[in-house]
């Protein structure tokens, strides 16, 4: 029986299930249960700040997010980002999902490595990126209670060394176009001007974060 929490549940539809299954066979058990983690932490941070969303289309994001880090899915020159968001474009419309949902769950797996942008769009786009702030980085780590995090992580399991292996799967995702990595502008000028400044590292505020692995 899947999982609910506060209220927050997997929908029970054909085309969640069908995103479950196609996600399930084609991602790592990594992927797999971080993108599950990834809806219920979106979902309940949607519920705590009232937000209004449609669960499937939050679900097909949430699933289809990192598909674009699978050999399947990862093309020559893309960035992994908009893969998953065509992934889960052809996979909508192949359910005959309405094209304005489909360019809704689109955009909300192409912005989820940009922040600052997504929390001002539509619930569904914000929510993703909240769901992956919180389980990759930790940055609302205590917007959750308790209850909340040990119920999600019970029923998808982080592993034992997930930080390093969620950096390690984002490095054979991308690994083979560099080009695709060309980043925040800002942050070039910035170094380029400014001898005092300090770049953010990724993966040091993965390693950083409140998560115990």
């Amino acid at each position: 029986m899947a999982l609910t929490i506060e209220g927050v549940s997997i929908p029970d539809s054909k085309l969640a299930r069908a995103v479950t299954e196609l996600v399930r066979d084609t991602a790592s058990p990594l992927l797999f249960h971080h993108s599950s983690r990834v809806y219920y932490f979106g979902a309940l941070a949607g519920k705590h700040r009232g937000l209004t969303f449609d669960p499937e289309l939050l679900y097909a994001g949430a699933m289809f997010h990192d598909m674009g880090l699978t050999h399947q899915h990862s093309s020559a020159h893309e960035r992994f980002e908009v893969d998953g968001a065509n992934a889960a474009r052809d996979f909508l419309r192949g359910h005959g999902i309405a094209q304005t949902d489909i360019d809704l769950v689109w955009t909300a797996i192409a912005l989820h490595t940009t922040p600052g942008i997504p929390q001002h769009m539509h619930p569904v786009v914000a929510l993703v990126t909240a769901g992956v702030e919180m389980d990759v980085l930790g940055l609302t780590y205590p917007d959750y209670t308790d209850t909340e995090r040990e119920t999600v992580v019970h029923a998808h399991p982080r592993s034992d060394h997930f930080k390093e292996d969620i950096i390690q799967a984002f490095y054979d995702g991308i690994k083979h176009k560099p080009d695709t990595t060309f980043g925040n502008v800002k942050a070039d000028v910035l170094a380029d001007k400014d001898p005092h400044f300090h770049r953010g590292n990724f993966c040091s505020v993965i390693r950083g974060s409140a998560w115990k692995a």
